[in-house]
């Protein structure tokens, strides 16, 4: 017997990372970064036959420092590379990227040197929507899957833990033939 068993009917039980989760996935903030094509299809994700307001996403933020989610759309170029990355390190954690669009994953039919193959060769992403451009009902779907992404991210020290332990681990992981080649 636990002390879950002795707890009055009507009380619930919870974590304050569960409620925190709950109303972080319940919110989400984007910052937009509509590149091409995919930004068209993006817009019409906020438009009212969409309806992102219907699951708490409809303030589209034009400065990262109010945005807790990046949604890549379209290609990235070499030139909006850094920007991109300056954005995204302006953003205050906790903070996700989405990659809407072939070309934001891996660059699409673009295999030149001016175009960056795949956005998360710059910043981390979290989830991708295929599709060349996306509906915006895929654009949902990335969504409700990064919704259950977010619902179990940790906070405080629990997140700082899981942080210097990927470092750890990035920094113990065998150099690759790039960074072999960055080393001389």
């Amino acid at each position: 017997m636990g002390l879950e068993d002795k707890v009055p009917e009507g009380v619930l039980l919870t974590t304050i990372e569960a409620v925190a989760g709950w109303m972080r996935k319940a919110s989400f903030w984007p910052c937009t970064f509509g590149l091409a094509c995919c930004a068209i299809e993006m817009m019409a994700f906020g438009a009212p036959r969409f309806d992102a307001g219907r699951w708490g996403q409809e303030v589209f933020r034009a400065s990262p420092r109010q945005a807790d989610l990046m949604i890549i759309s379209g290609r990235v170029s070499q030139k909006m590379a850094p920007i991109m990355r300056t954005v995204y390190d302006q953003m205050p954690n906790p903070k996700w990227v989405m990659a809407m669009g072939v070309c934001a994953s891996s660059g699409g039919m673009f295999n030149n040197y001016a175009i960056v193959q795949g956005g998360d060769h710059i910043v981390p992403v979290d989830v991708y929507v295929p599709g060349c451009p996306p509906r915006p009902d895929m654009l949902i779907d990335g969504m409700f899957k990064l919704r259950k992404i977010v619902a179990a991210d940790p906070m405080g020290g629990h997140r700082a833990r899981l942080l210097e332990e990927a470092e750890r681990a990035a920094l113990a992981a065998p150099a690759t033939s790039e960074m072999k080649g960055l080393m001389r």
